[in-house]
C-alpha cells in the first residue's frame, strides 16, 4: 500500500489523527449542550463516520506497512506496543462509530433511551480519544525512539 513509493500508513495516519480526536469532541459536545443537539447532530455524526473510517484505514494500512519491514523490527517492543494499542483503537473507534450513528438516528427520543444513549456516546468519545494519544504515542515512540 504506497503512493508514488511512499507508505501508505504514515500519510492516513495524519487523517485518524485529527478526525479521530475532533469526532469525539464533537459527540461530547452534542452531549454536554442539549440546546444545541439539532445544531450538532449531524456535523457529530459525519465526524465520528470520518473519525471511525480514518481509524479503521490506519489500522490496516499499518499491518501492511508492518509486513513490509524486516523481522526485527516487527518484533521490536516497541512496534508491538503500537500494535497492540491500535487494535484495541480499531474496536473502539467502531464501537464509536455505532454509537454516534444511533445518537444521531434516535436524536428525539426522550428519558432512558436518551440518557442511555449519552452515557454510551459520552465513554466511547472519551474512550476513543485516550486511545488515540495512546496509541498516536506508542507509534511515535516507535519510530521516532
Amino acid at each position: 500500500m504506497e503512493i508514488n513509493g511512499l507508505p501508505l500508513h504514515p500519510l492516513v495516519v495524519h487523517a485518524a489523527v485529527v478526525f479521530g480526536s475532533l469526532a469525539p469532541v464533537a459527540a461530547i459536545a452534542y452531549v454536554a449542550v442539549p440546546r444545541r443537539r439539532a445544531l450538532l447532530r449531524w456535523p457529530m455524526v459525519g465526524l465520528a463516520l470520518l473519525g471511525a473510517a480514518s481509524l479503521v484505514a490506519a489500522y490496516y494500512t499499518g499491518r501492511s506497512f508492518l509486513e513490509s519491514r524486516p523481522p526485527e523490527i516487527q518484533a521490536s517492543p516497541q512496534v508491538l506496543t503500537h500494535e497492540h494499542l491500535a487494535r484495541q483503537l480499531f474496536w473502539i473507534a467502531l464501537g464509536f462509530g455505532v454509537v454516534a450513528i444511533a445518537a444521531g438516528w434516535l436524536s428525539r427520543r426522550t428519558g432512558a433511551v436518551r440518557v442511555v444513549l449519552d452515557v454510551l456516546l459520552a465513554a466511547s468519545a472519551l474512550a476513543v480519544l485516550v486511545w488515540v494519544a495512546r496509541t498516536g504515542d506508542a507509534g511515535a515512540r516507535a519510530v521516532w525512539g
